[in-house]
């Protein structure tokens, strides 16, 4: 019995206070910056999206104005007016007919290419801000688990030596540094 008052010693307690203060700082710390990390990549990947949607915009309208070039080629009665829609037509355009059919579906892969580049650029921005989010959450636990702890050792030093109840509550601390502990090392790093 007298090894578990060790538990309730004004030593144990401040020490329990010490590193719980500590860790309670740093995981709340680094959950501010987890949410800083989350914001960031957020806006990355809301400007990489408005981007992206005005290029699939600027796709859009080549395609149109292809249309309209292939048209004029086609019902163009001289050979100035055929050469004219060539010399308009787009690269990618330019590189179908080449291949001997017009407006197939590499011809819209290669007009779409770079937006949809750039739709994938947003996504990865959105799911690495997903990943600090989920983080920045399991450091906010972490917080609460060791402030919770630093609860009970404080609780605890504010008791008299002789009660079971300091003890308990020593306890109960050390339960919440360990369990703090093992929550903070179980966090799944962040894969950018």
């Amino acid at each position: 019995m007298k090894a578990v008052r060790v538990l309730g010693s004004e030593i144990v307690l401040g020490s329990l206070i010490a590193v719980l203060s500590v860790l309670t700082a740093i995981s709340g710390f680094q959950g501010n910056m987890a949410d800083s990390e989350q914001n960031k990549n957020e806006v990355l990947a809301q400007k990489m999206l408005t981007d992206a949607n005005a290029e699939y915009l600027t796709a859009n309208q080549m395609i149109v104005y292809d249309y309209s070039m292939y048209d004029g080629w086609y019902t163009a009665d001289t050979a100035d007016r055929e050469e004219y829609y060539l010399a308009n037509f787009s690269a990618e355009l330019q590189a179908d007919i080449d291949q001997g059919e017009a407006f197939s579906e590499a011809y819209y892969e290669a007009m779409y290419a770079f937006p949809n580049s750039m739709f994938d650029d947003a996504d990865a921005y959105f799911d690495v801000a997903e990943q600090y989010d989920n983080h920045g959450d399991s450091l906010q636990l972490v917080m609460l688990i060791m402030a919770l702890g630093l609860t009970f050792a404080a609780w605890a030093s504010l008791l008299k030596e002789e009660s079971n109840m300091r003890v308990l509550f020593a306890i109960f601390s050390i339960a919440m540094l360990i369990y703090g502990l093992v929550t903070y090392l179980t966090i799944p790093a962040i894969i950018v």
